[in-house]
This record gives C-alpha cells, sequence and structure tokens, in this order.
C-alpha cells in the first residue's frame, strides 16, 4: 500500500460508475480534472492536480459516442505528457474498434492498428484491457498490453447458481467464439455445441448446432453485445433444437439499434454481461450486470507494484 501514494487514478467521462469502484478497489481516490466541449464539439480537458513524477493510470472506455471518449482519451494522455508525468497507463475496460482487427477485403482499413498507433505516439507506456474481440490486437501496440479475460467471472457466477455439469451446454453462436465457449464450459465441467451457418445464408435463418443441446440447458457465449441479433438468432435454434432454458452471457453490452426490444422478445432467462460500458441505451428486462472493477483494480495494483499480472489470467485454469 505504500508505493501506491506515487499512483494517481482519473477518469474520463464514458464510465464513471466503475470508474469509482475501480478507485474503490485499488484504495486510491480518483484525482480531479474537468473535461468540456466547446460549442462547435472540440474537447477541453484540464487537469486540476499536479501529475509530474506520477504513475497515472486512466479509466476510459471507447464506447459510444466512441469518436468523443477516443478524442478526449488521447487529449487526457498529451495533458499528462506535458505535465511531465512518469508513466502514463491507459485502462480500456472497452477498446472500441478492435473488431476492425484484419483486412477482410481490398482496400479495407486496419483500424484497430491505426488506433494503436495513435495512443501510442500520444505518450502511452502501457494498456490495460478487458476480453478484446480478437487477442492478436495486442500485437498491434509497441508497448506491453494486458488483456484481462471475464470467463472466471462468469463462471463463479454460473456455479453459484447451480448452472454446471452434463446438464448444462456452452453454446458459441457463431464458430469464431469456440474458443471462449471451451473456455467456460471447462470451468463448468460442461460440454459444448457450435452454431453454424451455411456461406451463402445471408438471413442467417438456416443456422444448424454442431453439438448437443437436446434437454440442457444452454448458455449462450459471446463478447460483444451490440444489436442483439446473434444471441437472438442462437435462442431461436437452441430453443428449436430442445434446450430446456436458455442464458446468455457476453463480456461487454453495448445494446445499440433496438437491441433491448429484441432480445426481450426471446426465450433467454437472464442476459449477463459486466459494466465495461455505461450504456445510455435501453437494457433488456433480464439483463444482469456483473463487476469488472475488483479484477481490474487488482491488475492496476500488480502493475503499480510490479508484481505478476499472470495469476489474474487464468483463463483455462479452475480456481
Amino acid at each position: 500500500m505504500s508505493d501506491r501514494k506515487n499512483m494517481k487514478l482519473f477518469a474520463l467521462n464514458s464510465n464513471q460508475e466503475i470508474a469509482q469502484k475501480i478507485a474503490q478497489a485499488v484504495g486510491v481516490p480518483l484525482g480531479k480534472l474537468s473535461s468540456r466541449q466547446f460549442s462547435d464539439g472540440e474537447i477541453q480537458v484540464n487537469i486540476e492536480e499536479s501529475v509530474r513524477g506520477y504513475d497515472v493510470y486512466i479509466i476510459q472506455s471507447t464506447s459510444f459516442p466512441v469518436n468523443n471518449h477516443l478524442m478526449e482519451l488521447l487529449i487526457m494522455v498529451d495533458a499528462c505528457v506535458r505535465a511531465s508525468a512518469h508513466s502514463i497507463n491507459v485502462v480500456l475496460p472497452y477498446f472500441g474498434y478492435a473488431r476492425q482487427d484484419r483486412i477482410a477485403s481490398p482496400r479495407e482499413p486496419l483500424t484497430a492498428k491505426l488506433v494503436a498507433n495513435m495512443l501510442v505516439k500520444a505518450g502511452v507506456d502501457r494498456v490495460l484491457t478487458l476480453d478484446l474481440h480478437a487477442v492478436q490486437v495486442q500485437g498491434f501496440f509497441d508497448i506491453p498490453v494486458d488483456n484481462l479475460y471475464t470467463v472466471p467471472l462468469f463462471a463463479k457466477h454460473y456455479c453459484d447458481k447451480g448452472l454446471l455439469g452434463s446438464d448444462v451446454v456452452v453454446v458459441s453462436p457463431k464458430n469464431s467464439g469456440v474458443k471462449r465457449a471451451r473456455s467456460l464450459a471447462e470451468y463448468l465441467d460442461a460440454p459444448i455445441a457450435i452454431i453454424d451457418y451455411p456461406q451463402d445464408d445471408a438471413t442467417r435463418n438456416e443456422g444448424y448446432i454442431i453439438g448437443d443441446v437436446e434437454g440442457k440447458k444452454a448458455i449462450l457465449i459471446d463478447d460483444i453485445l451490440n444489436t442483439g441479433r446473434t444471441f437472438s438468432e442462437a435462442a431461436k435454434i437452441v430453443e428449436r433444437e430442445g434446450a430446456t432454458e436458455i442464458y446468455a452471457v457476453s463480456s461487454h453490452g453495448l445494446f445499440v439499434e433496438g437491441a433491448a426490444e429484441l432480445l426481450d422478445n426471446t426465450k433467454i432467462k437472464e442476459i449477463l454481461v459486466t459494466d465495461s460500458v455505461a450504456t445510455k441505451e435501453k437494457t433488456p428486462k433480464n439483463v444482469r450486470y456483473i463487476t469488472a472493477s475488483e479484477l481490474i483494480g487488482d491488475a492496476i495494483v500488480r502493475i503499480h507494484e510490479r508484481k505478476p499480472v499472470s495469476p489474474l489470467f487464468a483463463y483455462n485454469k479452475k480456481k
């Protein structure tokens, strides 16, 4: 605890609630700053206390409005550089633009790499984030990146509810999420299933299941809950194939474009997400939030005290 006197935490405007919880977990109060917009949309940030010689941790999710929050973060980093902070560590509970991690067709940008370059060029020394859309995004940064996993948090929740064993099946609603589904399934001692779609099925109505869900409680798992369409279609398919109960879990809940209404019309009993995003959108009636603040706070303390962060990466190991 004594070493934390050289640490300062600041929260920008994307998610004040999780920032307060992280500060409480770390045991350091949030620093004072002001951030405002001029009438034309320009952002101005003022740090209202000295950061000279301090290790600064800036908490900001680049969620909606993504570009405003990203620009606010870059401006804050520049302010810390010019105020002679010893190190600048960015805490991204949700990293927007991470989905643009590859060039899938001609003349597409690699935007995740662009954003990584912007952060590094601005003066960031380290990034701490939560469940990147693709783990290879860590390699886009020329600085250390710690990517924390939410699966152990979700596993504890379901174990406490008694959702484990052979009566449960963890379902990946798309074949790209198999690793995530397998990791949760290992914690729950449950089998997995995968929903796949024909290549030419633009409407995604002809999905089929690889695995068995009949007579089981199905847990759908994904990393980003955006419009809700993936979970909605997957719920119809597992219900059709005989699942007795349906649950859904996602690391980041964006809930855009009427996701709440869409998901409220499904048979999903509970939708579990972390508090990485403070959405202003309407959320489904059955959504339940689980905080990632203690996990992130623990990681910040370990980084600052130069202790291993690897014990927090128990992605495929039971505690």
